[in-house]
């Protein structure tokens, strides 16, 4: 406090502030006040007294005596000294931080936050105090007021290290991850931390930027290269580049440093299944799960491995986990009525099937309804809008969109997905029997004027699915890939509606592939298109599952670990009988499943010329 704020106190408090006692009070806290900065906390105390025993209205000397309780612990006596500073004198905002502080030790959380309120208001530049606020409000999971506490710190400092950092975490969970790299920039830039180095590498990673990612973890592993959570990123990171003998050494040593790290486990058995360890991988997922029995991540991905090994029994099952699974993305539905599960008869009775996952699985789970519907139950099927007209005529099945009108009048309930389970599907039980309906002949007729007469075989081809997919790197391949089939003798006809910018530019220049998807307004219309080729060659996407649903010849371009949907080490599908799968091999080359596909497509073609 300086003199002049000494003078308004002593006014306020009624004494005169050239009186004789003020300056001998006033040395007296000079004194203790460098005692306490040179760590002598009993003399600070004694001489705090004694100024208090000349002065016990002297604020600062209050004030000072609540820091001192605080460093002692003695947290109630410091909260009943803060406030009374606060009461000589409320227009010192020091005070009020103090007492924030304490009462935050205290657990007093939503006090705190009015303390230092008032304190900020008196002070408004306090950078410190803010960034304190900030982090209170984390704690209540106020993350919004945290972030705008933690700007307003970085407003009167802009090199608070702490706030950046605090800042830069808040923008990191948000999913703003380009503003968080930006934060995370500035603090490293002011304070060189290894931490941030790796929390910019995580960013990094959120974005599918894996080689940006790799960078920044490595960087930040140079530094701390034993810390067990940063080995297990950098392991992640290595295993989205497709580089899993690396990546298991990595979980390997993030294990031997931490043997409990369950999320280490679970990553180590996902970069296992990739090196097709099958064994170990489950051994690795296992071992998680016995650490940590409710760990839904290990639970499914050791249910996708089972069941791409063909064993539906455990993997049905676990699959349910996924529903406890952030990144998986479930729809989840609530509902009063009961969940079916297989055991309820359905005669006489409606039950409500909705679609929980992605376009391709509501397609592929959508033959169970028709089933049902002949156990004689009254379906009815909500589904996302954009399959709605197609999905719609299914025999024996209603059909509503998701997000429409609101459907009560039902028993049972199940979601989409977990009609396999429900059924106790097995490989030879799958239902592979016709269920989508034929699309409208007027539109077929509409897309045979669209391709014009017949002069060869007609081919849609895919070649990308959704970017935003996790194994989006394994899945899709560029347009150019495919530029060994486009000199065969075929009509090529693109399927692909979402275009990535140099799939785009390829198109331009390649006049081989007719591109009229502007009039693939929906999936009755991709419907309609697909049922006027010979053959559609597409990678794992919505409308693989689309054309075998309806029943055409399809060839699915696969990588060496696919999807658990379509097993391992066959050429076709237990679920669509008229696909045919090409699959890459140990080297990971789409270049050669490229070549199968254009072998098979030229034997194709001399078989048709021969039988014309």
């Amino acid at each position: 406090m300086n003199r002049q704020q000494r003078r308004e106190s002593a006014e306020q408090s009624g004494e005169s502030p050239t009186g004789p006692r003020l300056p001998e009070a006033a040395a007296l806290f000079e004194a203790a006040h460098r005692l306490l900065r040179a760590g002598r906390l009993a003399e600070a105390e004694t001489n705090c007294r004694q100024a208090l025993s000349i002065d016990a209205d002297h604020a600062d000397s209050l004030h000072l005596m609540g820091t001192l309780c605080q460093r002692a612990k003695q947290y109630d006596a410091a909260v009943d000294w803060f406030a009374q500073a606060i009461r000589k004198n409320p227009n010192v905002a020091d005070y009020f931080f103090g007492l924030a502080d304490v009462l935050a030790q205290q657990g007093r959380i939503e006090d705190a936050i009015k303390s230092y309120d008032l304190g900020l208001v008196l002070k408004p530049d306090a950078a410190g105090a803010w960034y304190q606020l900030g982090e209170l409000l984390q704690q209540l999971g106020r993350r919004e007021e945290a972030r705008l506490s933690f700007d307003r710190a970085l407003e009167a400092d802009p090199r608070h290290v702490e706030a950046l950092n605090g800042s830069a975490l808040l923008y990191f969970h948000a999913g703003d991850y380009e503003t968080a790299i930006a934060r995370f920039d500035q603090s490293f830039a002011i304070k060189p931390d290894p931490g941030a180095l790796h929390l910019k590498g995580l960013c990094q990673l959120h974005l599918g930027r894996f080689d940006e990612a790799l960078v920044q973890i490595g960087q930040a592993l140079a530094h701390v290269p034993d810390h067990p959570e940063v080995l297990n990123n950098y392991g992640v990171v290595l295993h989205k580049l497709g580089l899993n003998e690396e990546a298991v050494v990595h979980f390997d040593r993030a294990l031997a440093f931490k043997a409990d790290f369950v999320e280490a486990l679970n990553h180590r058995g996902t970069a296992l299944g990739e090196l097709h360890r099958f064994d170990e991988a489950l051994a690795s997922f296992d071992r998680a799960v016995a650490l940590k029995p409710a760990f839904a991540d290990a639970h499914w991905n050791a249910a996708l491995l089972r069941l791409l090994l063909g064993d539906f029994a455990k993997g049905w099952q676990g699959r349910e986990w996924g529903r406890k699974c952030g990144a998986v993305g479930f729809v989840e539905r609530q509902f009063s009525q009961a969940l079916w599960r297989g055991e309820a008869p359905l005669a006489g009775r409606t039950i409500l099937l909705h679609s929980d996952e992605g376009l391709g699985d509501t397609i592929q789970f959508a033959r169970y309804a028709p089933l049902l519907a002949a156990r004689g139950a009254r379906v009815i099927l909500e589904v996302d809008p954009a399959l709605h007209s197609l999905l719609a005529g299914m025999d024996g099945v209603a059909c509503v969109p998701r997000g429409g009108e609101e459907v009560h009048d039902f028993d049972l309930h199940c979601p989409l997905s977990s009609l396999p389970l429900a059924c106790h599907t097995q490989l030879e039980t799958i239902p592979a029997a016709p269920y989508l309906p034929a699309p409208p002949q007027a539109l077929v007729d509409a897309w045979q004027t669209r391709l014009g007469p017949r002069k060869a075989l007609r081919v849609g081809l895919v070649w990308s699915g959704n970017p935003a997919h996790g194994n989006d790197r394994n899945r899709s391949i560029p347009l150019r890939s495919l530029a060994p089939l486009l000199d065969c003798a075929a009509t090529f006809v693109s399927l692909q509606k979402e275009l990535r910018p140099a799939d785009a530019a390829c198109l331009r220049e390649r006049g081989e592939i007719i591109d009229l998807t502007a009039h693939l307004t929906d999936f009755v219309q991709t419907a309609a298109l697909v049922s006027c080729l010979d053959l559609v060659i597409t990678v794992d996407t919505s409308v693989a599952h689309l054309a075998g649903a309806l029943f055409r010849p399809t060839w699915v371009m696969l990588p060496h670990t696919p999807d658990y949907r379509w097993l391992l080490d066959r050429r076709d599908s237990p679920w669509y009988p008229t696909m045919r799968l090409f699959r890459q091999d140990g080297a990971r080359d789409y270049a050669r499943v490229v070549e199968a596909v254009r072998s098979e497509l030229q034997l194709l073609i001399a078989a048709r010329r021969a039988l014309s």
